[in-house]
């Protein structure tokens, strides 16, 4: 590896290639991820349902979403930078515990700050537990990071998908205060985090401290093209979640408006779309493994253009077709996009995860705010046909440097 920083600089750890991989913990830390992130997907799910009770317009719509993606996105960093220094394994409980607080508050909310407030803490809690989960899933990967981050985010992606069918199956029926049973979740959650911070603890304990460490580069690339790369890599990131934030945000308004379909068909609509990306989520980990993550990100950004393109132009039938293809290609980069990124700067696990699981969050956030401004503007089926252009920016991937990580 490389030292950017003067001075001596310690070797950075040798990869532990012959150790198993924990599977169990990997299970944990997705069944984890899946209670999270389905906590967090019920309320854009609910949107709907929001919107008509408190007469909301696209762009508050689009504010909640910023409010909840911006807490999610702009902490990471920060807990990501400090976890490096002092790992404290057990504040995955005290992230999911503030998801916990802002259920409750959701379901008894009265006023549109309020709901702000609720989706902000639902933020604050995915912030806490994505950077330090991430570590644990790449501590406990055996050296096969790409299947264990896979698998990881799979159970972030299975949970959105559960997200739609909460709200059909029970906010719809029985109203916003139903939200509160979710609770639940938030509660089981804790308990294996709890479970999972005594195995990351005991890991810690018995690994090396960061503190005096210079900054160490993966060796096969300068410090310039680690700038650039990282660059190149917000600039997919950004492509990516744009695009997602059409369809997570506002798909089911779009086929309300434009196929006039109900709410309830609308969320099972979307259901399918996000069970898509959970399985393209846990493609795309293997595949960087077996072929190079480059490639991955290269052809899961750009390939997915043609359908892209398409989905504006489509009857009900093929438009609930294309979302398939669509979540199942797009899906497959992030869990390259993550572990190249971890490649690119070994020893920085916490805060390359807390950067990028932020800057996604924040993509996410500004996207569904700004497309929700334009969708006042120009109406919900010219955003769609705007946002089909932007997996064209996968043609920056061609411009990443070749690690050979298999």
């Amino acid at each position: 590896m490389r030292a950017l920083s003067a001075g001596p600089v310690p070797a950075a750890p040798r990869p532990r290639e012959r150790e198993r991989t924990a599977f169990a913990v990997l299970a944990a830390i997705s069944v984890s991820h899946l209670l999270n992130d389905t906590i967090q997907s019920l309320i854009p799910a609910i949107y709907p349902i929001l919107k008509s009770a408190f007469a909301l317009s696209f762009a508050q719509v689009g504010l909640m979403t910023l409010a909840l993606m911006l807490t999610a996105s702009l902490l990471q960093p920060l807990v990501g930078f400090y976890t490096d220094r002092r790992p404290t394994p057990y504040s995955l409980v005290a992230g999911m515990g503030c998801s916990l607080l802002g259920l409750l508050l959701l379901a008894a909310a009265r006023s549109f700050g309020a709901l702000l407030t609720a989706a902000s803490l639902v933020g604050v809690g995915s912030s806490v537990f994505h950077p330090e989960s991430s570590r644990v899933a790449r501590m406990a990967s055996g050296g096969r990071h790409g299947l264990a981050q896979s698998l990881f985010q799979v159970g972030g992606n299975v949970g959105s998908s559960f997200g739609p069918l909460l709200a059909a199956f029970l906010v719809v029926p029985r109203g916003q205060r139903a939200v509160a049973w979710c609770a639940g979740l938030a509660l089981a959650g804790m308990a294996i985090l709890w479970r999972v911070g005594g195995w990351s603890r005991d890991r810690h304990a018995a690994a090396a401290p960061m503190q005096g460490r210079g900054l160490v580069v993966h060796q096969a690339v300068t410090r310039a093209q680690v700038g650039w790369s990282l660059a190149v890599l917000g600039a997919l990131i950004f492509s990516k979640y744009f695009y997602l934030a059409s369809l997570t945000s506002y798909y089911t308004f779009y086929l309300i408006q434009k196929f006039h379909v109900s709410v309830r068909a609308a969320q099972f609509d979307l259901f399918v779309f996000l069970v898509a990306v959970a399985a393209g989520t846990i493609l795309g980990g293997p595949l960087g493994d077996r072929f190079g993550r480059k490639y991955v990100i290269w052809g899961s950004i750009l390939g997915v253009l043609p359908f892209t393109l398409l989905l504006p132009r489509a009857n009900l039938f093929w438009t609930s077709v294309l979302t398939v293809p669509i979540g199942l290609i797009l899906a497959s980069a992030f869990s390259a996009i993550v572990v190249y990124a971890q490649e690119l700067v070994p020893g920085r696990v916490g805060l390359i995860s807390g950067v990028f699981f932020g800057f996604a969050f924040g993509m996410g956030g500004l996207g569904a705010a700004a497309l929700g401004q334009l969708a006042d503007r120009v109406g919900i089926e010219a955003v769609y046909r705007l946002c089909a252009y932007l997996p064209a920016i996968g043609l920056l991937a061609g411009f990443l440097p070749n690690l050979d990580e298999r």
